[in-house]
């Protein structure tokens, strides 16, 4: 702006004047262009300051006006009128009191948009007119807006950035004009883009290994050689890179140079976590009570970057143990595993211990993850107060074991994987035991996991989930080791309802069961980005037979923060058939 320099002269000029103006400000304008001035304008900023002279002070008041209206243009307002005051106003014992500044702007007519030009020149104006197309269907500033410098700005480069995100890796602005017309209000808009050329992507070029090897990068890759550019495509690497354990921060990207656009080599930038890690933590979930957590992992065994770790989690009503050992990702980008873990839990009456081994070979994609398992399951289960079971259940106490070969499969459609808005995500699950082969009685077990997210407006969400399980057998399950049957009821799942209370339930014990059912509906109102609320209703069975099942409904409202790592649910339930009041928290992480 032009008086800025001179401004800047006369405060130098000045500096040597050792008479300071005490002054205030008192700004009368519309509220959006009275923000704009006490916060930009320099009368209003400098008011706080004891070292301006008078001189400096005579000058802010004369060329306040073109600050004004170098201020207002940018909220569309050309021919501000402004009228600045100054008086002193009466002070104690006779004496001159401080200056007051008034400044009283009326901004004029806003100035709308008349008309728009956008064009493209390169590669995309030649051949990609649907992406044209589409820069100028999503325009933000069409015609009959008004003018805003800010919206201006956003314009053009949310333009820029559609053309950057697909293939035109060096596209620029060519052009941009706002032509203003202040008497008729108006302002007539011009941008034109320079696409350049279609970019292609070629070989990885990966910097930052020292401990673990290329190849882990190379087996997780998802991108072609030769294909087109596409920054999504980039950061699908660069979450592929980071689901590893071996890499705390992964940059990739590719040189622009529109002079070598074929086979443009992506970049990759790692930094590698060190080889051993330690971690620990404390906690509370209404689910399972206070807890401390402890974990060890060492990712370079052998000095062949496998991993392994070691976890142990002591809860009040659960206990865990785990270790594993796991291989670097093939050229499948699989990870084969060996895995052992002890969970026992005390729960409605229910004393289970379970025990697992077993081999297991997954993958996790960006969209799906797939596992094939054979894992040998030892569960003792135990009727915590000694009684005896009743005999109307399937379950019966003492040892039971299994080798189940299993098969899982998840898909994740959604908008954003930590704060999904719009999208569905789907888990299913399978396995089978025959009896005499390390197994007690032969069954099959089927699972599945559906969850819908609905956007309303910019920022609610209506979330539907769903959830069905069964075991099969010939006859009964009582053999069936107990950690693959069924109870529900508590978080992310029946609220209003204790953790695994809902099941075969005789004298004050839950008992599990062959078969699950659970549903629930639930509306997020965002106040905020980060703020909101919701009210649910979750309904759900876990019977032996579904001719002698119950139903049971809960109901309630919560509150919801969008932490770092997810959403955080606080919830307040009631439980219709036990009519109970109960507190939920949890942390709402995407399965």
């Amino acid at each position: 702006m032009k008086w800025t320099c001179s401004l800047a002269i006369a405060f130098l000029w000045c500096a040597a004047d050792t008479a300071h103006a005490a002054y205030k400000v008192d700004i009368e304008a519309p509220k959006p262009v009275q923000s704009l001035l006490k916060d930009f304008l320099d009368l209003s900023r400098y008011q706080d300051r004891d070292d301006i002279s008078d001189e400096q002070l005579k000058f802010m008041i004369d060329t306040a006006g073109d600050q004004v209206r170098d201020l207002t243009s940018t909220e569309g307002y050309f021919a501000p009128t402004t009228k600045v005051g100054l008086k002193t106003e009466p002070g104690s014992d006779g004496k001159p009191g401080a200056k007051l500044v008034t400044v009283t702007v009326a901004p004029g007519p806003l100035s709308v948009i008349g008309a728009v030009d956008i064009g493209v020149t390169g590669a995309a104006g030649q051949h990609d007119a649907p992406r044209i197309a589409e820069i100028r269907n999503d325009w933000g500033l069409p015609v009959g807006k008004p003018f805003r410098q800010e919206d201006w700005d956003k314009a053009k480069n949310a333009g820029l950035e559609k053309l950057q995100q697909k293939k035109y890796a060096a596209a620029r602005i060519a052009q941009s004009q706002a032509e203003v017309d202040p008497d008729e209000r108006r302002a007539d808009l011009t941008v034109h883009y320079d696409s350049g050329p279609a970019f292609t992507l070629g070989p990885l070029q990966i910097t930052g290994t020292r401990r673990y090897p290329e190849s882990i990068i190379r087996n997780v890759n998802p991108l072609v050689v030769g294909e087109p550019y596409d920054v999504d495509r980039l950061l699908s690497l660069q979450r592929q890179i980071q689901n590893t354990p071996y890499f705390s921060n992964a940059i990739v990207g590719i040189d622009d140079d529109p002079e070598h656009p074929d086979m443009a080599p992506v970049k990759v930038q790692v930094t590698e976590f060190p080889t051993q890690r330690v971690r620990a933590g404390v906690g509370y979930g209404t689910d399972t009570g206070a807890q401390v957590e402890g974990r060890y992992s060492h990712y370079n065994v052998f000095n062949k970057a496998w991993v392994f770790d070691s976890q142990a989690r002591l809860e009040q009503k659960r206990q865990y143990g785990q270790l594993s050992l796991a291989m670097p990702p093939d050229q499948k980008s699989f990870v084969n595993s060996i895995n052992t873990t002890y969970d026992r839990t005390r729960l409605e009456g229910i004393d289970l211990r379970s025990q697992q081994l077993g081999f297991k070979r997954a993958r996790t994609g960006e969209f799906y993850d797939t596992t094939y398992s054979l894992t040998y399951y030892r569960d003792e289960l135990t009727q915590e107060d000694g009684a005896t079971v009743p005999t109307n259940t399937i379950v019966t106490p003492g040892k039971h074991r299994a080798l189940v070969p299993g098969f899982a499969w998840a898909r994740r459609n959604v908008d954003n994987p930590i704060f999904p808005r719009k999208g569905n995500l789907l888990t299913l699950e399978a396995g089978f035991a025959v009896k005499g082969v390390l197994t007690d009685q032969s069954f099959g077990r089927l699972y599945g996991r559906f969850k819908q997210f609905v956007p309303v407006g910019r920022r609610d969400v209506v979330l539907l989930r769903a959830e069905l399980g069964g075991v099969f057998t010939a006859g009964r399950a009582s053999a069936v080791p107990a950690s693959l049957l069924f109870r529900t009821g508590g978080n992310d799942s029946v609220r209003g309802y204790s953790y695994q209370s809902i099941g075969n339930e005789q004298n004050g014990t839950v008992y599990p069961t062959k078969y699950l059912a659970v549903g629930s509906s639930e509306y997020q109102h965002w106040f905020t980005e980060s703020w909101g609320a919701a009210v649910f209703y979750d309904i759900g069975a876990a019977a032996d037979n579904w001719n002698n099942k119950t139903f049971y409904n809960g109901v309630g409202a919560g509150a919801r923060w969008r932490s770092p790592v997810g959403t955080l649910n606080l919830d307040l339930a009631y439980g219709v058939q036990k009519k109970q009041i109960r507190p939920h928290i949890s942390l709402g992480i995407a399965f």
